[in-house]
């Protein structure tokens, strides 16, 4: 047996052998920390308990949700949702300003402002068009804008946050609204109390006088009746509906000011995939698309000269037997690229290179593809008529063109950040471009230009439109005018000065026949 050699100082090393790193030898000399049971770690206290409650921000949104009540015409576009939407704007605006420390940099910036314009102005269609879908989507299209306005810069979050951020943080604030109105109402003496005090005895006051005036003067009383809607149960929870609401709106964005998410940091992320992962199922896919044009060339842009020219095609059977199938491949390609610019490999020079080249071309192609889709289906509304389905559809199809267009411009310096954000206000745009247009004025005079021509005319489907089909209908011969505009101006009804639309008001002293067509066809 050999002998056992003598332990030597800590620091000694053989000759000829590595020294040990400081790394190393702490890992040998410091003991482990002792692991924290889970039920004894100090749990995370929630943001609400934590994050302070500017002053401004309980009266800010009592004033919302009133100024919403009183002035926001829930059944109708109206004047009414813009001016709502500039109190909430201006709320958001003030209590920024309040609660913000002196020299601290400012949330807002210029794409905020951009953002608060677009959801102002999608709000004044209301002003202006009386078509109920169209409102709806601008309304929709209004508080994603209103929510990106308010988060600011990109996030850490995703898109889907940031676009929902308002009514989320809105949910997630409640606590913190509540521990406002706590502190508040503990309060013995202050400036919120001589609020609340004041606030009640004027309303005590009006109460007492404003009967007692109106039994006293008719014309007095008559003011009062057009400045005061009746109160009904419904009315009255209707009202308190879209109070809390807008109040509770208005408190998110403060919320969400208070703490805002961490910005999002613009270097590239690492990407693990090989080249030859994505370059060769795009590279296929882009020469199976470059095969299908080249062979469809005349077919795709063949409209309806190429459906006369061929036996036993017509145009329903052209359009159907392709739209749907190439908006599909549309949506499908556009994610695929998404995709592809998110994760595929962008390192090295080669790599950005082929990125570029694939899906420039795919993209390129693509466009193809969406040009076609809009060609099937102009033919197969010149043969069958214009719909607003229809032409939502077309829509939906210039905004898939345009974002490929923004993906071709993304590629020249391979910098997509900015390519989400991009795409949600192209399809803002292009939904402020639709009411400018006037659609259902729009899809009325294209079928009354084909009625002209002799073709049939559905005026039952027109007679649903909304006040905006007016001008065109008043083109029509009768009887046909008349059972157009007839069930349409029978609708329009009574406006409040917050329901005012300027297309309401530009229809009602269009005349119309004294007698009911009965047949309309």
């Amino acid at each position: 047996m050999s002998e056992p050699t003598k332990p030597g100082p800590a620091h000694a090393t053989p000759p000829g052998a590595a020294k040990p790193s400081a790394a190393a030898t702490s890992t040998v000399d410091l003991p482990k920390a002792p692991q924290v049971p889970v039920l004894h770690q100090v749990p995370v206290p929630p943001k609400w308990t934590v994050v302070p409650l500017p002053p401004a921000v309980l009266p800010a949104a009592a004033v919302a949700g009133l100024a919403a009540a009183i002035l926001l015409p829930l059944g109708k576009p109206g004047i009414g949702w813009v001016l709502t939407g500039l109190v909430l704007a201006a709320g958001v605006v003030v209590v920024d300003r309040r609660s913000r420390e002196a020299g601290s940099p400012r949330h807002f910036t210029k794409a905020s402002l951009g953002w608060g314009l677009l959801a102002l102005a999608l709000l004044a269609v209301g002003t202006y068009r009386d078509s109920g879908w169209l409102f709806v989507l601008c309304v929709l299209a209004a508080c994603v804008c209103g929510s990106l306005a308010v988060v600011g810069g990109r996030t850490v979050n995703t898109l889907i946050y940031d676009v929902l951020a308002v009514p989320v943080e809105a949910l997630r604030g409640l606590p913190w609204v509540g521990k406002g109105l706590g502190a508040l109402a503990l309060r013995r003496s202050g400036a919120g109390q001589r609020v609340v005090f004041a606030v009640l005895a004027t309303a005590g006051l009006l109460a007492v006088f404003v009967p007692l005036l109106s039994s006293a003067d008719a014309t007095f009383a008559h003011l009062v009746s057009s400045l005061v809607p009746d109160i009904d149960p419904p009315a009255a929870l209707r009202w308190g509906f879209v109070f809390v609401a807008a109040g509770l709106g208005l408190a998110g964005a403060c919320y969400l000011l208070a703490a805002p998410p961490h910005p999002a940091v613009d270097g590239r992320p690492v990407r693990a995939a090989h080249r030859l992962e994505w370059a060769l199922p795009l590279g296929v896919l882009v020469l199976l698309f470059a095969v299908f044009v080249a062979v469809r060339l005349v077919v795709l842009f063949g409209g309806t000269g190429y459906v006369l020219r061929t036996d036993g095609l017509t145009s329903a059977e052209y359009a159907r037997g392709g739209f749907w199938q190439l908006c599909a491949v549309t949506v499908l390609t556009l994610a695929l690229v998404a995709a592809a610019l998110r994760w595929a490999p962008n390192a090295t020079v080669q790599d950005r290179v082929w990125q570029r080249a694939m899906l420039g071309a795919l993209s390129a192609l693509s466009l193809v593809l969406v040009v076609s889709a809009l060609s099937r289906m102009w033919t197969y509304q010149e043969a069958y008529g214009f719909t607003v389905l229809r032409v939502l559809v077309e829509v939906c199809e210039l905004w898939l063109g345009v974002v490929f267009l923004l993906v071709l411009a993304s590629l020249v310096r391979l910098r997509t950040a900015w390519l989400p954000r991009a795409a949600v206000g192209a399809a803002a745009l292009a939904l402020l471009a639709l009411a400018v247009l006037d659609p259902e004025r729009v899809i009325a005079g294209a079928n009354i230009d084909r009625f002209a021509q002799g073709k049939p005319l559905d005026a039952a489907y027109l007679s649903r439109f909304s006040a905006d089909v007016v001008p065109a209908a008043e083109l029509l011969p009768e009887p046909q005018r008349s059972c157009v505009l007839r069930p349409v101006l029978d609708r329009l009804g009574e406006d409040g000065w917050t329901e005012w639309n300027a297309s309401r008001s530009a229809a009602r002293p269009v005349p119309v026949a004294g007698h009911w067509i009965e047949d309309c066809r």
